[in-house]
């Protein structure tokens, strides 16, 4: 009964593991990105936040959902170590990347379509090779879990993008995008080399007997 129970437990803690991180990676590298600043211009011309939000919800879903099945696909016939070693690249990759500032993004012109639907279409397009989705793709790829990748990396997209509908102008007259960048960078530098050290083993953190 014990055993079974500390089996729950681990298996409850390794869920939250992969959450938390697919949403710390995803949450800080989608500041100051052009999906982002795409949010941003959303709510300035529609003014319909919940709208908005509804259709980040469900481009993230499904773009993230394919990009953390195919990463999870992948995994299945890489061996573990060529697999950590291209993970350790591929965010050491994003963290020179994410310090490339993003050139400015147009909203889209045919407004007439609404916002949910605008925002469904464009956010779901602005995605396709985007940082986040990649870093969803290796998240994937890393964890072997993809319903809980999404789930990470949608509220991470939910999160940022929210700051941007709810507080954008306040928020970059305080927080210069630079900065963010910056930390964003140190961050996926951070799991590069934790990823490079840890076998693949479904743990991000490795533990030691």
């Amino acid at each position: 009964m014990f055993s079974r129970l500390q089996g729950q437990l681990e298996q409850g803690n390794l869920s939250m593991e992969v959450i938390i991180s697919s949403f710390l990676l995803v949450a800080a590298s989608e500041m100051g990105d052009k999906t982002q600043l795409l949010a941003l211009v959303l709510a300035l011309r529609f003014r319909q936040p919940w709208a908005i939000m509804s259709g980040i919800l469900v481009a993230t879903l499904l773009n993230h959902g394919l990009a953390s099945w195919l990463g999870a696909s992948v995994s299945a016939w890489l061996a573990p170590d060529t697999l950590r070693y291209i993970l350790a690249a591929t965010f050491a990759i994003f963290a020179l990347w994410i310090l490339i500032p993003d050139k400015d993004e147009d909203g889209p012109s045919n407004l007439q379509k609404g916002a949910f639907l605008t925002t469904l279409v464009a956010f779901f397009l602005a995605e396709m090779g985007d940082k986040t989705q990649l870093a969803t793709l290796a998240l994937g790829a890393k964890f072997q879990n993809t319903l809980l990748v999404t789930v990470g990396t949608t509220a991470g997209m939910l999160f940022s993008d929210g700051l941007a509908v709810a507080f954008g102008e306040k928020l970059t007259k305080k927080i210069p995008l630079s900065v963010i960048r910056v930390f964003t960078a140190l961050l996926f530098l951070g799991f590069a080399i934790l990823i490079a050290w840890a076998p693949v083993d479904g743990q991000l953190f490795p533990t030691h007997p």
